[in-house]
């Protein structure tokens, strides 16, 4: 029944691909395309990544607490590699670093949808196929994310891509994984709170500062409906 997991993870490969896409060809309005993934990026860490950790781990004060310490650790990052200081070349390069660690946060979080996919499988076809739904719900916004983030950062469609590509395949080698082998949900779950920190950190305070840097009521609305729409997908899926 595991290996079950793989077909349905190899569709979430499109699904992502599709929303990559969509932000490449937006590129030319990038701070438009940023201010929806903000609200996105956060809403996903709130209702779905953090959720899902104190489930997993079985103690909600201790994810919560693990997610404060995924913040702060990149807060620190950003801190000694100076993100936000980008007209010196050494800083620029050091944001670049940032950048790519955050670009590995998110290849590991569709990874790790990935192996929900297949430890869900283990379990029985339904609850497999419930949560590959919740993964299907948001694997175009993963994409969105992905390429706006990197363009962001660094403004390398190449670089853009390639990482589109690690992204998009993540979740598919996780339910390889998942399917084959038996991994503690605790320990999933202490992961996924750390990432939960990462990405409000992401989403809070350089998606959306930039995004809306200079005031327009579109971008505002953008982020409201990204983060209603993860919340109301999140609902629906009953993550």
């Amino acid at each position: 029944m595991a290996w079950i997991a793989i077909p349905f993870a190899a569709f979430t490969v499109l699904g992502t691909f599709m929303g990559g896409l969509v932000a490449l060809r937006l590129s030319h309005t990038l701070t438009t395309v940023i201010a929806l993934t903000g609200g996105v990026v956060v809403a996903v860490a709130l209702f779905d990544v953090l959720p899902e950790a104190v489930d997993n781990v079985g103690d909600a004060p201790r994810a919560t607490a693990l997610a404060g310490a995924g913040f702060l650790t990149f807060f620190l990052i950003e801190r000694i590699l100076i993100l936000h200081h980008r007209d010196d070349p050494d800083q620029a390069r050091a944001h670049h670093r940032v950048g790519t660690a955050a670009a590995v946060g998110l290849s590991v979080h569709s990874f790790i949808d990935g192996l929900g996919i297949g430890f869900a499988f283990n379990l029985n076809a339904t609850t497999g196929i419930l949560v590959f739904i919740a993964v299907a719900a948001h694997d175009f916004a993963d994409g969105l994310n992905m390429v706006s983030f990197v363009l962001s950062q660094s403004g390398d469609r190449s670089a853009a891509l390639r990482w589109l590509r690690i992204d998009a395949f993540a979740p598919l080698l996780g339910a390889i994984v998942g399917a084959s082998v038996s991994v503690s949900e605790e320990f999933l779950g202490y992961v996924l709170s750390l990432y939960a920190g990462f990405f409000i950190y992401l989403g809070a305070t350089d998606l959306l500062p930039e995004a809306h840097e200079h005031a327009s009521w579109d971008r505002v609305a953008l982020t409201v409906v990204g983060f209603a729409l993860i919340f109301a997908i999140t609902r629906i899926a009953g993550v």
